[in-house]
């Protein structure tokens, strides 16, 4: 990890005064650097070194759920008549996209799900009698056994990350980061039991929460998915929500007022290398305890009936088929007598698989496969692998005896149908009103005042009001990923009904005052107002799209910043309302500020933000995570050369004075490490990058040397060794593209290449005469955003027109250009794309950001 030992601009003491009483003093250094060498857990370890390794690091936990002889007995008495098909079926989970009632009443599936941006009918705006419905069918099919056999019934199982995210209409909470600015374990299980309820509302039985990651390096795009940097509040946050959603053991566990709790991701996800999605933690084994499975000591001594396998690697060795860490660890030496359940087709990951076929991951110690698409092959080839002795029967009974001892706690043998248990159907609770006020309080509770020169807060409803910045009056944005959709993408307000937008609450707080609240996206007036309230910040990303760079926001594209200047240069004073996923590199915006809130991703009641805006209950919240004092620190409490901007802790109240002023330094400097040329095809395509061929509607995954999809054809050609360009020849009968675009469409932050003052080089030869524009596109759209949302052409033509015919030659392009039309490097999708609706034919090559040729391309926009 990389550390940038800087003074800190904040003096010890009056850190000490304005930090504030966090839940703890935070680990210490000692515990994060622990001599206690790391266990190897190699696979040909006996299972008794196996046990000894583990104990010697890991507890043994007093899970609050205990052991129960009739339980147990039930589950036996179950089995006792089970087929191995019925067995394999409980360890299937698909998704309500890729199966039918008629799936589910064959095979009996144990569990099912519905991924992010999955819907009943898949339709967006599903009643809650929709999704009773379809729980309803599916659970019928499950205990119908004149197909299968089996009289199971199954579950269901949903992201509900903060509150029931994927229902319109729900109550949205802040996201987990914001919540642990509030630092308030008992509110955080009000909130679970909130949640818990309006789940239950639509029929589903079973939630994948909470997240209990670590994190220790912001750039990664699940952040704002975790509490803190500091374990001690994440231990103490996964026993509270547990409790809310699950009951505690000894009250109403698992009543029918609860849902089963996935604690998740085991384990390690928070601390991946350079905070890369699903990547490799390299801590050793005493940190991984220390740091990264302090969620679990919480949330498995409060009873968590499941746990989910993570996507990433510990050491090389992905978990979900970590024999040692699942079975070892978490099931044999800390205890855990629940179910082990996979991330979505994480198995597929684990060496030697793929999506159909993961014997390793069983034989690991997962009991559950999530998966959504494949589950058939799957399944046949899991049946095939235990006739075959490749996975023992012993594992298939011991797996399905754990999801079996959960279904027999939570009652499913004995409650009633989905469409008959007491909350199914009651709209009435989906966005309660009492509901929306636990909601209102953990907005209020989350939010961190960094700075107030002045005492610019609190604001005077009575006075005229400039309300500005896209994120004002911006639900979908203010509530982030994981809102309706799975990226948060494509929402608009009316996709909230009963929400409310910051603007919202600052409107009423004007007119309630006989002041006058205006609001203006871009900052412009007719009368010049007494104060400018500006909302601005990152765009909605959920994992996988919001990994990043650096921790600079807007670089290359500081529109927010230029509308705060601009408002500040008329003499308004400026309060900055920053909605995040993370802390960031926001040094020039803080200048520009008079008071600066960090209010992360506060939900649906964005209207809540005004109460502490305007004095009605004063700031509360304090940084859950250090805040960085240059665009590459990564910087963690407890670090040896802590020294950030604003420490874990921080947050001021509107009596204390400010400590930041106006004169931070704004200089970016880059790391030697990212002045290295970054290849997109390099001989070969280069990772994350993926080659697509496109004409019209019609696209290809290119998949061999020659391919022709409508208008164009492709091939692999020779430039200076065998097969090291791609020539692409279009016909001109219909629009045609080589597309380079990330795998999956996830965003790649490739805002290092503006930091490097880097331009677009590539080789090129053309074969033809160039009648017709030739573009050379970027785009930073999504899978499932607005076409259009961020893209932009740059005709080459005339360019290429000036090239000698079938001779190499090297083209370049200033990457302000394309930052001039609109792309955003933060957010890139397709890095390079070569399309033409006429006829032509071109050969290119060795297509890269090249550091520090910016000001010598041929196209140049400096």
């Amino acid at each position: 990890m990389r550390k940038t030992k800087l003074a800190n601009i904040v003096t010890t003491a009056l850190i000490g005064a304005i930090t504030g009483t966090m839940l703890s003093a935070c680990s210490s250094p000692e515990s994060q650097s622990s001599s206690i060498p790391q266990q190897e857990a190699a696979s040909d370890t006996s299972p008794s070194q196996a046990a000894e390794n583990a104990a010697a690091i890991w507890p043994k936990l007093d899970i609050e759920v205990k052991p129960d002889a009739s339980v147990e007995a039930k589950v036996s008495d179950i089995m006792a008549s089970m087929t191995l098909e019925q067995k394999i079926a409980q360890m299937i989970q698909p998704e309500i996209r890729n199966i039918t009632v008629e799936d589910m009443r064959k095979y009996g599936f144990g569990s099912y799900l519905n991924g992010g941006g999955a819907f009943p009918n898949n339709d967006k705006h599903a009643t809650p009698d929709d999704w009773v419905a379809l729980a309803e069918a599916l659970y019928q099919a499950s205990v119908d056994d004149s197909l299968d056999g089996s009289t199971i019934p199954t579950m269901w199982g949903t992201d509900a990350v903060h509150g029931h995210n994927n229902v319109i209409g729900a109550t949205l909470f802040p996201h987990n980061i914001g919540l642990g600015a509030a630092n308030n374990p008992e509110l955080m299980e009000q909130i679970a039991h909130i949640t818990a309820k309006e789940v239950m509302a639509t029929g589903i039985d079973w939630v994948f929460a909470p997240t209990v990651a670590v994190v220790r390096d912001d750039r990664w795009g699940r952040t704002y998915e975790s509490y803190s940097e500091d374990p001690a509040i994440v231990r103490a946050y996964a026993a509270s929500v547990v409790k809310g959603l699950q009951g505690a053991a000894d009250k109403d566990f698992l009543s029918d007022q609860r849902v089963i709790s996935t604690v998740k991701h085991f384990v390690g996800d928070g601390g991946t290398v350079a905070g890369d999605d699903q990547g490799d933690n390299i801590a050793t084994e005493q940190e991984l305890f220390d740091i990264h499975a302090q969620g679990y000591v919480g949330g498995l001594t409060a009873g968590a009936q499941s746990v989910m396998a993570s996507f990433n690697s510990w050491h090389g060795e992905k978990l979900h088929g970590h024999k040692y860490l699942l079975t070892n660890v978490l099931k044999e030496q800390m205890g855990f007598d629940g179910f082990v359940v996979g991330d979505w087709n994480g198995h597929g990951q684990v060496a030697g698989c793929n999506n159909e076929d993961c014997a390793q991951a069983i034989n690991a110690g997962l009991d559950i496969f999530m998966v959504p698409n494949d589950w058939k092959a799957l399944y046949e080839n899991t049946l095939a692998q235990v006739k075959d002795g490749t996975i023992a029967m012993s594992r298939i009974d011991d797996a399905v005896r754990r999801i079996l001892r959960v279904k027999v706690r939570a009652g499913l043998f004995e409650k009633p149908s989905p469409a008959n248990r007491p909350l199914s159907g009651d709209r009435s609770l989906i966005g309660k009103d009492s509901h929306r006020d636990v909601a209102k309080q953990a907005v209020r509770e989350s939010l961190v005042l960094l700075k107030n020169k002045a005492k610019t807060l609190p604001l005077d409803g009575a006075k005229r009001i400039l309300v500005a910045g896209d994120a004002a009056d911006n639900i979908g944005k203010q509530s982030g990923g994981w809102s309706i959709t799975w990226q948060g993408t494509n929402n608009t307000n009316d996709d909230f009904p009963g929400g409310t937008s910051i603007f919202d609450g600052i409107k009423q707080y004007a007119e309630q005052a006989g002041g006058e609240a205006v609001l203006s996206v871009d900052g412009e007036f007719d009368a010049k107002p007494d104060v400018a309230i500006v909302v601005f910040g990152e765009e909605p990303y959920a994992e996988g799209h919001g990994d990043r760079e650096t921790l600079i926001y807007q670089y290359g594209n500081k529109r927010d910043l230029a509308l705060l200047n601009k408002l500040k240069g008329q003499g308004i004073p400026v309060v900055s309302v920053f909605i995040s996923g993370r802390p960031m590199w926001v040094n020039a915006e803080l200048n520009a500020s008079d008071a600066f809130v960090a209010a992360w991703l506060p939900g649906s009641e964005g209207a809540a933000v005004a109460d502490v805006l305007f004095g009605k209950q004063d700031f509360k919240g304090k940084l859950p995570f250090s805040w960085p004092a240059t665009p590459q620190q990564i910087v963690n409490v407890g670090d040896d050369d802590y020294a950030p901007l604003l420490p874990y802790g921080f947050g001021l109240t509107l009596s204390d004075e400010d400590v930041l002023g106006d004169s931070l330094n704004t200089k970016v400097e880059v790391s030697s490490e990212n002045e290295a040329p970054m290849a997109i095809l390099n001989g070969s395509v280069q990772a994350p990058w993926v080659l697509w061929l496109y004409s019209g509607d019609e696209s290809l995954s290119v998949n061999a040397s020659t391919h022709t999809v409508g208008a164009v054809s492709y091939r692999t050609v020779d430039k200076e060794v065998q097969e090291d360009a791609r020539k692409v020849s279009f016909d001109g009968s219909a629009y045609g593209a080589m597309r380079f675009a990330s795998k999956s469409f996830f965003r790649e932050d490739l805002s290092a290449q503006l930091l490097n003052n880097a331009a677009l080089t590539f080789s090129v030869n053309r074969h033809s005469e160039i009648n017709s524009p030739v573009n050379l596109t970027m785009n930073c759209e999504g899978e499932g955003d607005a076409a259009g949302s961020c893209s932009t052409n740059i005709d080459i033509s005339e360019q290429l027109k000036a090239l000698p015919r079938d001779t190499w030659s090297t083209l370049s392009i200033d990457l302000q250009c394309f930052v001039e039309e609109g792309i955003d490097f933060t957010g890139l999708v397709v890095p390079f794309e070569l399309g033409s609706a006429g006829k032509a034919s071109l050969s290119v090559a060795d297509i890269q950001f090249t550091p520090d040729m910016a000001n010598e391309a041929e196209i140049s926009c400096q």
